[in-house]
């Protein structure tokens, strides 16, 4: 056998041993998607906030061994859309369940969102081909004894291949999760080079951090209403030498009133939205950063259709 069809021959041994794909994490609004996602890398990598509706893309994140290689799709909650972007948020959560090797219902044991869980069984159930497993999060917040009719419930309905309670929060049950996870993948290549963390470019991320700390530090609807593209983003000598990477972004509210909100007295919340951006964002990037922030107002970006294709990435 020649060099090169011997080499042909035990990388086709290695794909047909080696499994892989997408892993999409589908809910309601805040019981915990990001943050399993976060705890499943080891490394933060979707925003999280207490207000649902943080996140509004997927944000895929990678895991790989030495047998599998799984792409994580974090989605949007789902929920009865009230305008735009909303319902591109859900098509976009929908869309990642349907395209998922397996699929991952994540289920708040502790306030459960009954109505919106039951459309979404009922989509699953259309879906033959996928595996489903059912997330059972935050147990660590109530007493094992209500677990049970709940497991009981959910196990009636014939929907799921395995149904695992978890606590995102603490790790709990994630070890578990991914040794089932890893059972239903199918024989695959790798997708993505071993090291690689996600696919999404470094100014999506860097959005997101700023986005994350306007959401933490506004209230009402002012966290729903800003998006923030990054506008400049490179390295730069500093006078002694050193590289630093220079960033600029825009915070773009829907009201005049936001912007004022945004930018607070005498500057004080967009100072601080600025300060809790570098610090994550140095960290994740690993490097000196000097942030410039803006704040500008486009009028009900979230209703208009041209305006979310410039500013949430929707409807490409």
């Amino acid at each position: 056998m020649s060099e090169v069809s011997y080499q042909e021959a035990e990388e086709s041994s290695n794909t047909q041993n080696f499994r892989s794909g997408y892993v999409s994490i589908i809910g309601a609004p805040n019981v915990g998607k990001s943050t399993l996602l976060n705890t499943i890398l080891g490394q933060k990598l979707a925003i999280v906030t207490p207000k649902p509706q943080t996140t509004r893309n997927q944000i895929r994140g990678i895991v790989t061994t030495d047998t599998h290689q799984m792409i994580f799709v974090d989605t949007p909650g789902l929920m009865d859309p009230k305008y735009l972007l909303q319902s591109e948020m859900v098509r976009t959560a929908y869309g990642a369940m349907r395209d998922a090797d397996v699929t991952l219902l994540v289920v708040d044991v502790s306030r459960q969102n009954e109505a919106i869980e039951t459309k979404i069984i009922e989509q699953l159930q259309k879906l033959k081909r996928i595996k489903k497993i059912l997330v059972l999060n935050k147990v660590d917040l109530v007493d094992k004894p209500t677990l049970l009719p709940i497991i009981e419930g959910f196990h009636q309905q014939s929907v799921f291949d395995e149904i695992i309670p978890i606590s995102a929060k603490t790790g709990d049950g994630i070890p578990f999760l991914l040794k089932h996870v890893t059972t239903f993948l199918p024989p695959g290549p790798l997708y993505f080079p071993e090291d690689q963390l996600s696919d999404l470019p470094e100014r999506f991320f860097i959005s997101e951090t700023i986005r994350e700390k306007v959401m933490l530090i506004t209230k009402r609807e002012v966290p729903y209403a800003c998006a923030v593209v990054v506008e400049e983003f490179e390295k730069r000598k500093r006078k002694n030498s050193e590289d630093i990477l220079y960033i600029r972004a825009i915070i773009y509210a829907e009201k005049q009133t936001q912007k004022q909100i945004i930018i607070g007295k005498g500057g004080n919340i967009i100072k601080r939205v600025g300060e809790l951006a570098r610090h994550d964002i140095q960290k994740f990037l690993d490097t000196h950063v000097f942030l410039e922030l803006y704040v500008t107002v486009k009028t009900n970006w979230r209703r208009d259709t041209q305006k979310l294709k410039e500013l949430g990435g929707f409807l490409d």
